[in-house]
């Protein structure tokens, strides 16, 4: 954990907390295929929702 030590303590035990989180990601399942979703970037991240043509503002 002390591979930073110009960091302070705070700071590296926030490092170690996000690589377990990864650690912990890495071994779950992926989510599930979507059938017949959108295609392209998710929009509920981006702001938008596309259908036929028209778009949604949330």
């Amino acid at each position: 954990m002390n591979d930073r030590p110009d960091l302070p303590p705070a700071a590296q035990r926030a490092l170690a907390e996000a690589e377990e989180r990864r650690r912990q990601a890495a071994k779950m399942a992926p989510p599930p295929i979507e059938y017949g979703g959108r295609d392209g970037p998710e929009p509920v991240r981006f702001g938008d929702y596309e259908k036929n043509g028209i778009a949604v503002d949330f």
